[in-house]
């Protein structure tokens, strides 16, 4: 869950699986976090509602760990 200032500053960034508070440092993310933003539509039973959560490495690793078919990995060369 990310909390904006006033003028959209990003001033904190809490995961929603186990609530840790993430580094944030002069509104920026310091640190892994996996962010999800989804918009459900037709044919869902959520449609029309929009889902948004953070989780920190250490949660993520263990959902995807829950996963019946594993998730791609690549190698990424640069990072932007």
């Amino acid at each position: 869950m990310r909390k904006f200032s006033g003028e959209q500053r990003l001033c904190a960034v809490t995961c929603n699986g186990c609530g840790r508070t993430l580094r944030v440092e002069d509104g920026v993310l310091k640190e892994g976090c996996f962010a999800a933003d989804q918009l459900f539509g037709y044919f869902s039973s959520m449609d029309g509602e929009r889902h948004s959560f953070d989780l920190c490495e250490d949660c993520y690793r263990k959902w995807i760990g829950q996963f019946a078919v594993p998730v791609e990995k690549k190698e990424t060369v640069e990072l932007l």
